[in-house]
This record gives C-alpha cells, sequence and structure tokens, in this order.
C-alpha cells in the first residue's frame, strides 16, 4: 500500500508544484486548499505525513496544528510545517510541528524531509 501524505496549502500554485515535486508513482498525494477542510480529509485519509503551510485564511496552521496535537490520534502524526514568514519557525515549533521548511525551499531538502517522516 502507498503511503498518503496531504498537503494542505492555500496557494493553488504551491499545492501544484508540491504534488508535482513529491508524485513520484509511490505515494498517494492529497491536496487541500481549504483549511477547514483538513480535518475531514486526515479523517478518511490516515496519512503518514502532512505538509501544512502556516499562514492560511480562516484556520492557520498553527491552529490547525494546537488541535491535531491535542488529539490522541493525531498527536504522533508527522507534520512539516512550510512557511515563508521570519518567524515561522518558532510558531511552528511552539504548535508542535514536527519539523520546518521556510518557502522558497529546496526542493531536495523538501524531498528528504519528507522521505525521512514518511519510512521511519
Amino acid at each position: 500500500m502507498k503511503p498518503t501524505i496531504v498537503i494542505c496549502d492555500d496557494d493553488q500554485a504551491i499545492l501544484e508544484m508540491l504534488e508535482m515535486v513529491l508524485d513520484d508513482g509511490t505515494k498517494n498525494i492529497i491536496l487541500v486548499s481549504n483549511s477547514t477542510d483538513i480535518f475531514n480529509v486526515l479523517a478518511y485519509s490516515r496519512p503518514c505525513a502532512v505538509l501544512l503551510d502556516l499562514w492560511m485564511p480562516i484556520l492557520s496552521g498553527d491552529q490547525i496544528l494546537k488541535k491535531l496535537r491535542a488529539t490522541k490520534e493525531y498527536a504522533q502524526l508527522p507534520i512539516i510545517v512550510i512557511s515563508a514568514s521570519r518567524e515561522g519557525e518558532s510558531v511552528a515549533r511552539e504548535a508542535g510541528a514536527t519539523a520546518f521548511l521556510a518557502k522558497p525551499f529546496d526542493i531536495s531538502q523538501l524531498c528528504e524531509t519528507v522521505e525521512a517522516y514518511i519510512t521511519s
């Protein structure tokens, strides 16, 4: 069975770029552009990792992350936060992120980080 990765970002171009980079045929990639949909998507997809943008309208990445970390089911789920914000890494870590990648990110670093969490 292929590992599933959920990517949540309000920027469609970022979603498409991440899908293109990560979809090598060995993974299921699920894209979520509306942050309010993430909880339903996680419930049915059972991902092995999540890529989560920090700054999104309605529900921000840190709000989502805090809710996920507060539930037993998602407390240990690898969540990699991505952000272009200068203070993004500290906000992400405080909210419980497993890892942080600054935008614009290095493609090889992105792939290595994702692979490390889906194979562990």
